[in-house]
């Protein structure tokens, strides 16, 4: 059963309802959805912008930060009249005048295993676009023990990954990458620099994979990795495979709880 559209919705997301795999059934699913997006910086900004301007119902936006003149490059959901004011204010005010049909919930303040569980609770995906390992880890077990699906994506320079980590199930992002680097042995996009319009391709992404997850059309990168190129101008789809031995989906998991105390989250 799906709720009648008014006028302007139609006007609105003319262009989704008349595709054969969405029309209003697919509208109605996305006006029910709640989608929350970790990080409204380089990845966050366009894939908030394109989930709230395909309709989802609901959408959470996390971000302890403020918006700082470096970010303006490339976190184009914030504006220079935006500085200094917290990332998910400015993205709260920018992504209102954009949809004003979607409800917006903000979190000003940075994940940790104390308060990560009930932040995502109640959510149908997560979007993973944070930029340090130690979040990564930690948003892959709460999703994966709360049954959530995971889009993740990474930036550096000029390459992106992106992949779905599906919920309680494997592939996670530990069977990709078992252990975090050595402190020192990466560098951080503040470090390296990223391309300004690269996480715009990646969080573009990120969108389509939550999308394609809400309406269940498609299919999702469950079990595969979407590597980019923006010197090449390729994109590479790479097999990923359940490892039995990963702690937390493999054969005898032994995370089963966010632990406080692991040094992974600490990264």
């Amino acid at each position: 059963m799906t709720a009648e559209l008014t006028a302007e919705e139609r006007a609105r997301y003319a262009r989704q309802l008349i595709i054969p795999q969405l029309g209003e059934e697919g509208q109605a699913k996305l006006a029910r959805a709640a989608v929350l997006v970790v990080g409204v910086g380089g990845l966050g900004s366009p894939a908030a912008l394109y989930l709230a301007a395909a309709g989802v119902g609901r959408l959470g936006l996390v971000d302890g930060d403020r918006v700082e003149l470096s970010n303006l490059q490339r976190q184009i959901i914030h504006g220079t009249g935006a500085l200094g004011r917290p990332k998910v204010e400015s993205a709260r005010a920018r992504l209102a005048d954009l949809n004003p049909h979607v409800e917006y919930r903000v979190y000003g303040e940075r994940l940790t295993p104390d308060n990560v569980t009930a932040v995502i609770s109640g959510f149908d995906v997560v979007i993973d676009a944070v930029d340090n390992f130690g979040a990564r880890y930690l948003l892959n077990d709460a999703c994966f023990l709360a049954g959530i699906p995971l889009v993740e994506a990474g930036v550096l320079r000029f390459d992106g990954l992106a992949t779905v980590v599906r919920p309680r199930s494997g592939p996670c992002y530990r069977c990709a990458f078992p252990l975090p680097p050595a402190p020192g042995a990466t560098l951080s996009p503040a470090e390296a620099g990223v391309l300004g319009p690269l996480p715009g391709v990646l969080g573009a992404l990120q969108a389509i994979e939550a999308i394609k997850i809400i309406v269940g059309v498609g299919r999702p990168l469950y079990g595969k990795m979407i590597a980019y190129s923006a010197l090449t101008g390729r994109f590479d789809q790479i097999e990923l495979a359940r490892d039995p031995n990963c702690p937390l989906c493999g054969d005898q998991p032994t995370i089963r709880r966010i632990d406080p105390n692991c040094p992974d989250y600490r990264q």
